[in-house]
């Protein structure tokens, strides 16, 4: 079943021209969060859910761990949550509805692994506003470093010059862009 529903939303995203990470970056998402065996991940950026359902997966062989995801179109939120229903992973998800930037200041758990795929010029705010709950250390991926750059110079400056930072080029298949990348970064105190 859950595999119907991952091949429905992308069919979806696909058709409606909705953001999403595409097979090429979600796997490679999945490689890392099975590498960190994260307790908690924070993505801002449901959309209807195409990423959250790659990383729920993940979580769910691994055993442990829990996701929160935030979106800021409410239509969209209930999306999501209605394709973690039907694809049996709702138990592992807490789907918010807002501004990232807001809810981020509302979470008191800790944070080892953060994914920012929101409005490109979000996420150093989105960043700053979760900073002191991440661990130490704490993985994050931010989406569309290739396509985005421009529009996250702020954060992109943090990250490279602060921590561990890495830039991940993909050939990818999307009717809207054929390369995009993902900055992995290790954050430290």
């Amino acid at each position: 079943m859950f595999d119907q529903v991952l091949e429905k939303v992308e069919a979806q995203c696909r058709e409606e021209r909705i953001p999403m990470l595409g097979p090429e970056k979600a796997e490679f998402v999945a490689n890392c969060i099975e590498q960190a065996k994260p307790s908690l991940i924070v993505e801002c950026g449901t959309a209807v859910g195409y990423s959250g359902l790659w990383i729920l997966r993940v979580l769910k062989s691994i055993g442990s761990g829990k996701l929160i995801t935030v979106e800021i179109d409410t239509n969209r939120a209930e999306q999501a949550r209605s394709n973690f229903v039907e694809a049996g992973v709702a138990d592992l998800v807490d789907s918010r509805i807002g501004d990232a930037e807001q809810v981020l200041k509302s979470i008191d758990d800790q944070v080892d692994f953060l994914i920012l795929d929101n409005n490109f010029d979000n996420y150093y705010p989105c960043f700053k506003s979760i900073e002191s709950q991440l661990t130490n250390p704490a993985t994050i991926l931010a989406d569309n470093v290739g396509i985005g750059a421009d529009s996250m110079v702020d954060y992109l400056e943090h990250v490279r010059s602060q921590y561990e930072s890495e830039t991940n080029w993909f050939d990818i298949n999307l009717p809207w862009v054929k390369q995009d990348a993902i900055e992995v970064s290790v954050y430290r105190r």
